[in-house]
């Protein structure tokens, strides 16, 4: 995997510095509250820079720096691993270098995206995004077009476990890793959805042993 030159070091060391003047300044005043102006001002930019590296504010709580990192080590995965295990392979390498202050940032936006209207009806065209990052590098491995409905189908369950466990990991906040959560939601999926099957109540009569309760 090829490293960035010092340019463009620069601009996402600059990208990322922004998000964290801007999730301060949401965490002290408010998301409604807080203005373009404000962010730029307190990450010593006009707003004009604001905008060439996020298009709307919405988007600096929305996008981060790890979906890239995780394409690129699904793309790289080896070989012998099947697509769901390239998959969780990129999770668990991508995200192992994160600190306690970038899972406590994670925290905060996830919690943002909750809590404000706007930011959770942008939640589906993340999610699409994420697909679109996702398939291009397992459709790569696959030998087939990025389109590929199988590959799409099987990004879109892969982010659709994900994002559950996304949410209780931040609503929980125990300091626990997100790797860590994200792995357990793909251990479910590889295994299977039977095993995250609710079990019958006890004295619960299934409808294989007797069919409808009361039935004569």
């Amino acid at each position: 995997m090829s490293q960035p030159g010092l340019r463009e070091r620069k601009k996402l060391k600059t990208r990322w510095a922004i998000q964290e003047h801007a999730l301060r300044l949401f965490e002290t005043q408010g998301y409604e509250q807080t203005t373009v102006d404000q962010i730029a001002a307190a990450a010593e930019i006009s707003p004009s820079t604001f905008f060439r590296y996020f298009k709307t504010k919405e988007d600096v709580v929305l996008e981060d720096e790890y979906d890239p990192m995780i394409a690129a080590v699904i793309a790289g995965a080896p070989a012998e691993l099947g697509p769901l295990e390239a998959i969780r392979h990129g999770i668990v390498t991508g995200l192992a270098t994160l600190t306690p202050e970038d899972n406590a940032k994670m925290v905060a936006r996830v919690r943002l995206t909750l809590s404000v209207p706007s930011l959770r009806a942008r939640t589906y065209d993340s999610m699409a995004a994420q697909v679109e990052v996702m398939a291009e590098p397992l459709a790569g491995r696959l030998g087939v077009p990025a389109d590929d409905l199988r590959v799409r189908v099987l990004c879109g369950a892969v982010i659709g476990a994900m994002l559950p466990a996304i949410f209780e990991w931040a609503d929980e906040d125990s300091g626990e890793p997100l790797s860590a959560a994200l792995v357990r939601a793909l251990d479910l999926l590889i295994d299977g959805v039977t095993a995250a099957g609710p079990r019958p109540r006890r004295g619960t009569p299934s409808r294989s042993a007797g069919g409808a309760t009361g039935r004569r």
